[in-house]
């Protein structure tokens, strides 16, 4: 008998013979495990750990879980060690706060890999997992097709008719339905759309279109293109793209992001552009991670290392260029909401500050803990409702206490977590993606231009 001490936190007894361990190349890095000096810094930076105060439940206590899996003290079946690979977020903001540079997001997802390897998950588990990663995601037609069902669902006035059924309710989907995007009216389709460079033209740059971007929020894509077209770039769609891999990634099926990854990097190798540019976080972040997803893969392994040198977020990439054509002046109070993908994977931070601070007339208002997690993580409010609900509360009290009416993001799961717990509260509070506000800031300055002629 031996038993396993995380951190001097009781640990669950196991027997030797049934120890497993990881195996395979997508065996979590060793030399990552081994850069963690368990210093603590990361303890006040972890969501979970904020809520549970759990030693277990932190960056700190999850890489000794890791670690003693990958030395055979602890069984990759132990319900601790899979239970706390699920409640971490992977917000990366552990990663932000480490003086040693542990990269952890690459323990937890190898970790999340090897435990779907092993595990035998029931059948409709593996049935939706199969539904989603190897038929959704990976064939955006079938994808769009799919939206639009939804899009019919939600405009035919079904939805509000089986809402009001509370069959949703007896089936238990009420929170499920609840988080559904609103369709746009019109979709994104990749190498359908372009938009040429106004004034001096300063280059061409590449739009990721995505998964759910381009279905729920195609309106972003378009203000997200005028706005780079406003400022001297070429904007195109490229074709053959598609989903950028993230969930399937986060949820352990690395094969599925792979795939993902490679069809993307052919995609966007077919064009001549300055710049990929990603206006979601999430997908941002995994894009400049194609590299690492990649690291292993004789004939992408190099294309990805510099695929992901040319991957920007939009703002990011704006901040840096500069803006050539002056906003137009909006009169309004808003507060800013960090996407932990953009402030802790990417560290991006100022530059998205620096483009709002740019709109003459608006007020920044600084959230309490703005680059707190607010629950959504992917489809973790999904699969941990209870810690997600409680992540997204503190963020809605934080934002309250602004006072702003609007609060501004750059990432779609973000503001659907948002949207949703403001809907819940009946709470009238805009979110607003970041380059939809400098889009309506754009158009005023038409408006405003053409009262002056």
């Amino acid at each position: 008998m031996q038993v396993v001490d995380t951190q001097n936190e009781a640990r669950a007894v196991v027997e030797p013979e049934q120890l497993t361990g990881f195996s395979g190349p997508d065996a979590p890095p060793v030399d990552v495990m081994r850069a963690c000096v368990h210093c603590g810094f990361c303890l006040p930076a972890c969501p979970t750990y904020r809520v549970t105060a759990r030693e277990r439940s932190s960056p700190r206590g999850r890489i000794s879980l890791i670690k003693s899996v990958a030395e055979g003290n602890l069984d990759i079946m132990d319900e601790t060690f899979q239970e706390e690979m699920s409640l971490c977020l992977n917000c990366r903001a552990c990663e932000a706060a480490c003086p040693s540079g542990v990269k952890y997001g690459e323990l937890v997802e190898s970790a999340r890999a090897q435990i779907e390897a092993a595990v035998t998950r029931p059948p409709q588990v593996r049935a939706a997992r199969a539904a989603a990663f190897n038929g959704a995601f990976s064939d955006m037609r079938r994808f769009r097709t799919l939206s639009r069902g939804l899009k019919l669902y939600q405009r035919s006035g079904v939805q509000s008719v089986v809402r009001k059924s509370g069959v949703l309710k007896l089936m238990r989907l009420e929170q499920q339905e609840a988080m559904l995007p609103e369709l746009s009216d019109s979709f994104l389709i990749p190498g359908q759309e372009y938009w040429p460079a106004e004034g001096s033209r300063r280059g061409t740059v590449a739009l990721l279109a995505g998964c759910v971007m381009s279905t729920a929020y195609a309106d972003v894509h378009r203000a997200t293109a005028r706005v780079l077209a406003r400022n001297g770039f070429d904007v195109i769609v490229p074709p053959g793209q598609g989903c950028c891999g993230a969930l399937a990634v986060h949820s352990g099926d690395l094969e599925s992001g792979r795939a993902a990854a490679r069809a993307n990097i052919d995609a966007f190798n077919r064009v001549d552009i300055d710049a990929i540019l990603v206006n979601a976080a999430g997908c941002g972040a995994a894009m400049k991670e194609y590299d690492f997803l990649l690291r292993n893969d004789p004939a992408y392994a190099e294309e990805a290392r510099h695929f992901t040198s040319r991957v920007k977020d939009v703002t990011e990439f704006l901040a840096g260029q500069g803006l050539t054509a002056t906003p137009g002046r909006l009169d309004v109070t808003v507060t800013y909401q960090e996407p932990c993908h953009l402030v802790h994977a990417q560290r991006i931070s100022a530059q998205p500050r620096a483009l709002l601070a740019a709109i003459p007339g608006l007020t920044l208002v600084e959230m309490p803990e703005s680059a707190l997690c607010c629950g959504s993580a992917g489809i973790y409010n999904l699969l941990q409702p209870e810690m997600s609900s409680t992540l997204l509360e503190r963020k809605l009290n934080n934002a309250s206490k602004t006072g702003a009416p609007v609060i501004v993001s750059a990432n779609p799961g973000c503001m659907l977590q948002l949207k949703s717990g403001l809907r819940e509260r009946g709470d009238e509070t805009e979110v607003v993606h970041i380059m939809t506000l400098l889009d309506r800031a754009y158009a005023a300055a038409e408006v405003s231009a053409g009262a002056e002629a």
